[in-house]
Parts: C-alpha cells; sequence; structure tokens
C-alpha cells in the first residue's frame, strides 16, 4: 500500500498527504490550500473534505 496520495479538488492539486503511523499529514501544492499545510487527518476522506472545504472558502470570498 502506497504512503503518500494526491488531493485533487476540480480536477486541481491541492496537494499530498503522506501516512504518518495512524494519520496523514496534508501538504499543500498550491498557496490557497497553505491553511492546511502539516494538519493531520485521521483519514484520506477527512483529508479529501478538508480541501474542498478550503476551496469553497477561497471561492465565496473571491465572490
Amino acid at each position: 500500500m502506497s504512503d503518500a496520495y494526491v488531493i485533487e479538488v476540480s480536477s486541481r492539486t491541492a496537494g499530498i498527504v503522506v501516512r504518518d503511523g495512524r494519520n496523514f499529514c496534508f501538504h499543500a501544492a498550491h498557496r490557497d490550500f497553505h491553511s492546511l499545510e502539516r494538519r493531520t487527518f485521521a483519514s484520506l476522506v477527512a483529508a479529501q473534505k478538508a480541501a474542498k472545504s478550503c476551496a469553497e472558502q477561497i471561492r465565496k470570498l473571491m465572490g
């Protein structure tokens, strides 16, 4: 099983999550997702949801 996964939101690379024991550590690939940098998540699904939420917040701010 792989220990690193790419997280994409709307066909855009948000970052990479790397397994860290039982958790996954997020590494942002774009400044829009910097607020998630080095945050840990219990699952890949949780990391994906956080990235999607982050993208939605940015869209709201941009109008």
